[in-house]
Parts: structure tokens; C-alpha cells; sequence
């Protein structure tokens, strides 16, 4: 790997890191648990589509761990752990089968998300009416996905622009 995309992910780790604490610090509050804007999965999806899929994974495993470490404990890692590993998987293939926008991949990543901590809290709770938050959350995931998706790809296309790909 090259020094600069080195360097590159590691600011990209870092400003994922920072906006994962910001989020925290909102007071957001829609009444249902755990939902939130997911506003370091802006850094995953721009780094998706400008350093490659193996990177944004890298950065988006680095990022869970740090957060979880950081500000949360075992169960909230568990969680963002399966969300984003759920979640990245299903924007991977969708950006490889090439039917989605930007907006659409995050909006994909948004509710596959959601759909992995509800799968673990299942588990976890050992209780399958858990599943009725899902509906809520497909929405939740939806709108927090087209806002993330409009405004990486007006970063991915900025990018493009000026050739700051790798």
C-alpha cells in the first residue's frame, strides 16, 4: 500500500472516529432505541467509492472497535459490529452489480444495518418480537441513507473532479 493511502486512511479512520463521538453528543431522540443519523457512514461510503472496497472495510471495522472501546462497552460493539458488517456487505454488492446511485448503495447500507443489530438483539434478548422496531427502523434507515448518500456522492463527485481518487 502506498504511503499516501496510507495516510489517507488513517485521516479517513480519524474523521470517522470524530463524527462517531459528535453523533453521540446529539440529542436525538425519535423514540425508538438506537436509531440514529449514522453520520460516519458518510466516511464509509466515500471511502467505498475512492479508496476501493478492502479500505472501507478496513476503515469500517477500525472504526467500531475504536468507537466501542472508546465511549461504549462489549453489547454496543456487538451490535455496531454486526449493523456495519451486515450493512457493508450489502453496500459491497450492490455497488458491484452497478443497478444503484450513490444514494441508493447508502440507503441499502442504511437499512442492512439496522436489519443486523435487530438480528443480534434477537438473539441476544432471546426474543423474536424484537422484529416489530424493524419496520420503523427500514424508515429510519431510508431517510438517514438518502441524506448520507446525497452528500458522499457530492464528496465522491467532488473527488472525481479534481482526480483525488487512488
Amino acid at each position: 500500500m502506498k504511503s499516501r493511502k496510507i495516510a489517507f486512511l488513517g485521516l479517513l479512520i480519524a474523521l470517522a472516529f470524530v463524527l462517531s463521538y459528535v453523533e453521540m453528543l446529539l440529542p436525538i431522540n425519535i423514540g425508538i432505541p438506537g436509531a440514529k443519523v449514522g453520520l460516519a457512514n458518510l466516511v464509509i461510503m466515500v471511502a467505498l467509492y475512492a479508496i476501493g472496497e478492502k479500505n472501507a472495510f478496513i476503515l469500517s471495522v477500525v472504526r467500531v472497535v475504536l468507537v466501542g472501546l472508546t465511549f461504549g462497552n462489549l453489547a454496543m460493539m456487538i451490535y455496531s459490529l454486526a449493523g456495519a458488517m451486515l450493512s457493508f456487505a450489502a453496500m459491497f454488492i450492490a455497488k458491484r452489480i452497478k443497478l444503484f446511485s450513490v444514494t441508493g448503495v447508502s440507503v441499502i447500507g442504511g437499512v442492512f444495518h439496522n436489519l443486523g443489530q435487530i438480528i443480534v438483539a434477537i438473539i441476544v434478548l432471546d426474543t423474536a418480537s424484537l422484529i416489530y422496531y424493524f419496520p420503523f427502523l427500514v424508515v429510519v434507515g431510508t431517510v438517514s441513507g438518502i441524506v448520507i448518500g446525497i452528500i458522499s456522492g457530492m464528496i465522491i463527485e467532488r473527488f472525481k473532479k479534481n482526480n483525488f481518487g487512488f
